[in-house]
């Protein structure tokens, strides 16, 4: 029975086609809303996932990266003491308003003032060694590639930052931020643009390297163990960005915007596969009759439309991965955010078979018409 189920694919594939095709385009549908959601929301944590720290230490209570608030300057030496600690970089932070020499009005960036030595943990996997040295220079800031238009801007171009003026002296890819655009600069020329005098010799974070990274949770858990150098917290760096991630899918609403989003394409993706399933199904309730007829259970039968279901969700999602990795790409050279694991992938093809099984569930209720004395009519 499997191989009829097969060969009814094959010479009835008009009538299977618009199953497949919704399936495929479900699955489709998943797959780019789930590379989505993971670029966007990861771009959140962008900070944190391209440095190469550790350890991240900052205000108490502190729910996203981007929501620091300056900490004391006593916690650097706090860190340098530990024997597990290696090496400590501050981290300066500058909520900014950017004007460029376009009419482009003011834009709101975030100034990420960081250390520019080539062995510098911060942006370590976004900033190569050449382009991080030329934040040497005064008033140097570096902006993503896929900024320059929103800011006006190429480089060797002037701009200004909160009234200081700057000069764009590289771009690089990764450095895109959720909620705002990121601008890296030197800790002298974010010192310059932060408008606070309070905050100038205060930093937002500071971030440290340990000599077995396998024992971050333990030092973490150490160094946030004492409050004799100020109110500070210190988080693990995987846990710092899951903590930033998870702040802006589920603390700003917009988690439950995509959740819903997934649910009810995973609805219109059953309701038109049931539909094309069970008309397919219908179109052949007189050979089903006839099988029924020469002896065939309706167990039998049964097992033949679950077959052909796994195979229309077979091959609609074979077809939906294949287009999914061609938008992915075109959207990677876009510099849209996107990101999609291994895990996240299996999922998505997961939700799209079970999407095809339900739509089979859904068929089986039309071989009650495959009545041998249908045939009769």
């Amino acid at each position: 029975m499997v191989a009829l189920a097969r060969k009814t694919l094959v010479y009835e594939w008009r009538r299977f086609l618009p199953a497949i095709l919704a399936v495929g385009f479900a699955g489709l549908l998943q797959l780019l809303q789930a590379a989505l959601v993971l670029g966007i929301f990861g771009s959140a944590s962008v900070y944190i996932t391209g440095s190469s720290a550790d350890l991240w230490a900052g205000y108490p209570g502190t729910q996203s990266v981007n929501l620091g608030r300056p900490i004391d300057a006593g916690v650097e030496m706090r860190l340098r003491m530990d024997p597990a600690v290696s090496q400590v970089e501050p981290f300066h932070w500058v909520d900014a308003d950017w004007r460029g020499p376009n009419d482009t009005g003011g834009v709101s960036v975030f100034v990420s003032g960081i250390d520019t030595r080539a062995e510098g943990m911060l942006f370590a996997h976004a900033l190569p060694v050449g382009l991080r040295a030329r934040l040497n220079e005064p008033d140097a800031v570096i902006v993503d590639r896929a900024d320059l238009g929103s800011l006006g801007v190429k480089v060797g171009d002037k701009a200004v930052i909160n009234g200081h003026r700057v000069r764009v002296v590289g771009v690089s890819s990764g450095l895109r931020a959720l909620g705002g655009v990121n601008v890296v600069a030197s800790l002298a020329t974010a010192a310059e643009l932060d408008t606070d005098p309070a905050n100038v010799n205060r930093m937002t974070y500071f971030v440290a390297k340990l000599r077995n990274p396998a024992q971050a949770e333990a030092v973490a858990a150490r160094l946030r163990g004492t409050t004799a150098f100020g109110s500070y917290d210190v988080w693990t760096a995987r846990d710092f960005a899951r903590r930033s991630q998870l702040y802006w899918m589920f603390d700003t609403g917009a988690g439950a915007g995509v959740l819903f989003l997934a649910g009810i394409v995973f609805l219109v993706g059953a309701v038109i596969t049931s539909q094309t399933l069970v008309a397919a199904v219908i179109g052949s309730v007189r050979e089903y009759a006839t099988l029924n007829a020469l002896g065939v259970g309706v167990g039998a039968l049964r097992k033949v439309v679950m077959e052909q279901a796994f195979w229309v969700g077979a091959i609609g999602l074979v077809g939906s991965a294949v287009l999914g990795g061609i938008f992915f790409a075109f959207a990677r050279s876009r510099s849209v955010p996107v990101a999609l694991d291994p895990l996240t992938t299996a999922a998505c093809l997961l939700l799209g078979m079970g999407l095809a099984i339900v739509s089979g569930l859904a068929a089986m209720r039309s071989l009650r018409r495959a009545d041998p004395a249908s045939l009769l009519r």
